[in-house]
């Protein structure tokens, strides 16, 4: 029975991971601040953080009008935009990631944000999302273990023919037309 209870058991650890990362990622970034500050200096640093913001603000929205364009490429020729959706996410997370202060989310940012690091992420986003929604399609992970998978459509084939006592409204014979 996979009900709302099991759901919750299952989005807490993703909870617990986000709750995690909003209470390490700014001590890593003041730690990483600091031993950058103490290496080259504070205005150094400040400059470097002025920097990658700046151009990796530039590059996101340059990088976010390709992936646009090509989205609506792909709407106009009727295939599915699932790199360009992806992509989309990967560029809105890195650029509020360049929002934050500090190497260690510009670092991040960047990855998610560089024409040649997304696919990576997007491959990586992607398989993420897929075994979560297998995972929940199916009940849980143990529950789902047991049964065989089975490809899209491959169910049971019943051979058949299709008897109908009525004829098709354009083969059905009209009546005659009174003139009035």
């Amino acid at each position: 029975m996979s009900g709302p209870p099991q759901q919750a058991r299952r989005r807490r650890p993703v909870l617990r991971w986000i709750l995690l990362a909003l209470v390490l990622l700014p001590i890593i970034e003041i730690a990483v601040l600091i031993m950058v500050g103490r290496a080259v200096g504070l205005w150094w640093t400040l400059a470097l953080i002025i920097v990658v913001a700046v151009a990796g603000t530039w590059l996101a929205r340059r990088e976010s009008s390709r992936t646009y364009r090509e989205l609506q490429q792909a709407l106009n020729s009727g295939r599915m935009p699932a790199d360009q959706v992806t992509d989309a996410i990967l560029l809105t997370v890195g650029g509020l990631l360049l929002l934050l202060p500090g190497f260690v989310s510009d670092v991040i940012a960047l990855v998610l944000i560089l024409p040649f690091t997304r696919p990576l992420a997007r491959r990586l986003l992607q398989a993420v999302v897929a075994s979560r929604a297998l995972a929940t399609v199916g009940g849980s992970p143990a529950a789902s273990a047991g049964r065989s998978r089975r490809a899209p459509g491959a169910g049971t084939v019943i051979d058949g023919e299709i008897v109908d006592e009525q004829p098709p409204p354009w083969q059905q014979e009209r009546p005659p037309q009174i003139d009035r």
